[in-house]
């Protein structure tokens, strides 16, 4: 896929000529004003280049194998021999890096040599394991070239000796799940089965009793690797509280849970495990219909980086970490492959316009860890602790930097979300200019898509198929448009219950060189609203248009947000600003701003506030915040 699109070209483009370079500087220490990496100087000393201690976190290595799984999507969508080349070099570390035995970890090959695979719940060494693989696969299909293929292959055979229920083999499985998808990219590319086997292995051994992260504490004599982590094992942090199949309610950290459910959907698409089916389809309604934000975040606890309990969705206090996001578009794609469902594609464009894109901004050197709905400065920088982990602008870097290559690898892939094939049908789930070459049936098919979305609901497909021949068609209504219109060559297909199954519309044909499809979709501006049990949510309304979200920021509206109510049957008008934030489609409604100087009743009063102001609301897309320096947002305004 070739993405030429004039919304997502910008951002892939940033990633080539900003993300990744300014990452692969951040990367080798050589950015003065952020925080140190110390991953490839860890590989290095790893491999008996450089003499030093080991620097970081405990899964170090696994920002430098993102970098490398985003350098392999640039390259396969077009040539870069200096960025190959750098790639190479790279690879060439890692591999002397590698143990004998097929081992590949710095922390334990620099600084713990003794402790491998003795602390499974907290030290990441299989997740760690499974980004490399990724990175090992994923630089494969771009060129071609074995060497890191083969060092994850041997790694993964390793590790297939490692765990199991054999005598001498560990019954375990990471703290952080991971390996369990990248193991099915493995199986995928190799064809060797034993590393779906070994996927399936450590989804079936997790939860199960007598729980293994509770005997390997024991066994460690109750030391742990994180200073005040106490001697107790939370096992719904690490999803480890039940068997996976027994899971029905989101809970504990929302990455690792995300990449848990990934790896599941996998698993049961290439083994017809219904089961494992049935709980991904438990948990995604749980999280998609009670634990999401609605720009797509999830995660609501900072404690943990967890999900709460359900409709437990605060605006200012919030987690939604970006990697949560992107672990949830990995999911919603995995889910679309086993049932092409509108609902699971809705899903994958909210958090991919909202909170994926709004984690970086427009320099593609800042970036959010945390997505907030709601921000105030004073509260952050006061000493309300409770506020620590929000930030009011994106960082040039972080300690723990999960965020920054995640979105890079994202976006650099993003072509692998648009379409998928199942039979005889092709089915688009996202709207993105760009051609498409696809197998479909016995014959190829390139699509030709063309569009201004999102900021306008025209879509158009020119269909030039290898040879005449007869497919379907399937078009996504989301679930924000209220009315659509599709014509194919010109002629009107009626969108009724025989065109339109799992909210896609299907249009199935003998198609001939340049027949051309349009669809659409109306786009008018939402009041959207919470479900009642929502607490943060009473009595407030948030605007979308399309499939953005919209924000109040105070570099357009002022200060003291929360003085602000949008009257309920005032008009909103939609207005397109070329020149701002890149080209944005604003929203502008009259509005009524309470009037402080009215009050004189002191810090509490028998008199209401009743004296208002008028006030000129300007809702921009809520991506695009925080990219005109520091100030107040609120996404939730009160409705008058």
């Amino acid at each position: 896929m070739r993405i030429r699109d004039d919304f997502w070209s910008y951002y892939i483009g940033l990633v080539r000529d900003a993300v990744v370079p300014y990452q692969w500087e951040a990367l080798n220490d050589r950015v003065e004003s952020a925080e140190p990496s110390g991953a490839v100087r860890n590989f290095r000393i790893a491999a008996g280049l450089e003499q030093g201690d080991f620097y970081g976190m405990v899964f170090q290595d696994s920002d430098l194998a993102k970098w490398l799984e985003a350098v392999s999507y640039l390259l396969e969508a077009d040539a870069n021999p200096q960025l190959e080349e750098t790639a190479d070099g790279l690879i060439d570390i890692i591999a002397q890096a590698q143990q004998d035995d097929g081992y590949l970890n710095t922390y334990f090959t620099v600084k713990e040599p003794d402790g491998r695979w003795t602390n499974l719940t907290e030290c990441h060494e299989l997740y760690c394991a499974g980004h490399m693989i990724e990175a090992g696969v994923a630089y494969y299909r771009a060129t071609g070239k074995r060497k890191l293929l083969d060092v994850v292959c041997k790694f993964a055979d390793y590790i297939g000796t490692v765990f199991g229920n054999e005598p001498g083999q560990l019954p375990g499985y990471d703290g952080h799940q991971e390996i369990e998808l990248a193991l099915v990219k493995l199986y995928e590319v190799t064809g060797n089965e034993r590393y779906l086997r070994l996927s399936k292995y450590f989804l079936d051994q997790r939860g199960q009793k007598p729980n293994f992260f509770e005997a390997e504490l024991q066994k460690r004599g109750g030391k742990t690797h994180w200073p005040g982590s106490g001697k107790h094992v939370d096992l719904a942090y690490h999803q480890a509280h039940l068997p996976v199949r027994e899971q029905e309610t989101a809970a504990g950290h929302a990455v690792r849970l995300l990449y848990m459910l990934t790896g599941m959907a996998d698993v049961a698409a290439l083994t017809g495990d219904e089961s494992m089916l049935a709980a991904c389809r438990k948990l995604w309604d749980n999280i998609a219909g009670k634990q999401m934000y609605i720009t797509g975040g999830v995660g609501s606890m900072p404690q943990g980086e967890a999900f709460s309990f359900d409709y437990d969705l605060p605006n200012d206090t919030v987690y939604a970490e970006t990697c949560a996001s992107i672990g949830l578009v990995f999911f919603a794609q995995r889910m679309l492959r086993l049932a092409p469902e509108s609902k699971y594609a809705d899903v994958m464009e909210r958090a991919l316009y909202n909170t994926v894109v709004g984690g970086m901004a427009r320099d593609g050197k800042h970036f959010f860890y945390v997505n907030p709905l709601e921000v105030d400065p004073k509260a952050c920088h006061g000493s309300n602790h409770k506020y620590d982990h929000i930030k009011t602008v994106r960082q040039e870097w972080f300690g723990c930097a999960c965020c920054p290559p995640n979105v890079a690898r994202l976006l650099a892939s993003l072509g692998e979300y648009i379409y998928t094939v199942q039979g005889d049908t092709v089915y688009a789930h996202l709207y993105i200019g760009g051609e498409a070459e696809l197998q479909v049936g016995g014959s190829r098919v390139k699509l030709v898509q063309a569009t201004d979305y999102p900021w306008d609901g025209l879509v158009r497909f020119t269909v030039h198929p290898q040879e005449g021949g007869e497919f379907s068609l399937a078009l996504r209504l989301p679930d924000w448009c209220p009315e659509a219109s599709l014509t194919v060559c010109g002629e009107t297909v009626p969108l009724n219950g025989s065109t339109v199954r799992n909210g896609y519309a299907r249009v199935q044909r003998r198609w001939q060189e340049g027949d051309v499809v349009e669809l659409r979709l109306s786009m008018p501006v939402t009041r959207m609203y919470s479900h009642p049990l929502v607490r943060a949510n009473a009595g407030k309304v948030a605007l979308q248009r399309g499939p953005l979200v919209y924000c109040l920021e105070q570099a357009d509206n002022g200060a003291n947000l929360h003085e602000l109510a949008l009257p309920k049957t005032v008009e909103l008008a939609v207005r397109r600003e070329a020149e701002l934030l890149g080209g944005v489609v604003t929203i502008e409604a009259a509005a009524e701003r309470q009037d402080e100087a009215a009050w004189a009743g002191g810090l509490y009063s028998p008199q209401p506030p009743s004296a208002t102001r008028p006030a000129a609301l300007k809702f921009i897309p809520y991506y695009a915040w925080a990219n005109r320096g520091e100030g107040e947002m609120t996404v939730w305004v009160r409705e008058q």
